[in-house]
């Protein structure tokens, strides 16, 4: 029975991706892409011909995903993949699971690479149980949702671009406290991989004085959750 395969690709480093995923994305029928230069530069590494990419992304998502589901329902086997990580965390995924769900059909998701695990991980703060948030929205709500995080407990993992983050911290300073500790880690698996770690104002601070590249993972203590960490930067070479 044909499916809509769900397959995690690297977030940084070509190599981190499993065996399982080379094989789904070599025999799939299409590859439904996010960016599909992006996913092509990615098949050529894998030495994967496939001349059947096409475009799947937030903008064109909601006109097609019944299209792709009957393709699928009449034995095509589909792949989808974002440009980084695993489809439908922060990125285009969910609507068309959901969709393929609806209509009866199968849906297999592969594990593999996603950044908020890795950042939370290294963060050394509590991860038994952990609050992901993703990207905050960009203007109207973003006040309102950190006031409505301000007494989780839990550690929270957030995304953001570079062009924003010292904002954001910022305003996790003013509505969690300028002493919530927070661990920033940038480029994951990448040549420059860096984690800084500290209060929020410390690690503000720091990003106001080195301009911040790449894509970013903020992971900010639970309320009442102590770590006392130092501040202190850790970067891969």
């Amino acid at each position: 029975m044909a499916k809509l395969y769900v397959v995690p690709t690297p977030i940084g480093n070509l190599d981190d991706i499993t065996l399982r995923a080379v094989k789904v994305l070599s025999e799939a029928d299409t590859i439904l892409a996010e960016d599909t230069r992006t996913t092509g530069f990615l098949l050529q590494h894998l030495g994967i011909e496939k001349p059947r990419i096409y475009s799947h992304h937030k903008f064109n998502e909601h006109a097609t995903v019944e299209l792709v589901a009957e393709r699928i329902a009449a034995g095509e086997n589909v792949a989808l993949v974002s440009d980084a990580g695993t489809p439908g965390i922060s990125d285009p995924g969910f609507l068309l699971a959901r969709t393929c769900i609806e209509a009866g059909v199968e849906v297999e998701t592969l594990p593999g690479a996603t950044a908020c695990i890795p950042a939370l991980i290294q963060s050394g703060f509590p991860c038994d149980r952990f609050c992901f948030e993703g990207f905050l929205p960009q203007k109207k709500g973003r006040s309102k949702r950190l006031q409505q995080l301000a007494e989780e407990e839990r550690t929270m993992v957030f995304y953001e671009s570079p062009y924003r983050v010292v904002k954001c911290l910022d305003q996790m300073a003013e509505v969690f406290g300028r002493d919530r500790e927070v661990s920033v880690s940038r480029e994951l698996t990448k040549k420059f991989e860096q984690t800084v770690r500290g209060s929020l104002a410390e690690v503000a601070g720091y990003f106001r004085e080195h301009e911040p590249r790449g894509e970013f993972v903020v992971v900010v203590t639970g309320k009442n959750r102590k770590n006392k960490l130092t501040f202190a930067e850790t970067e891969e070479e």
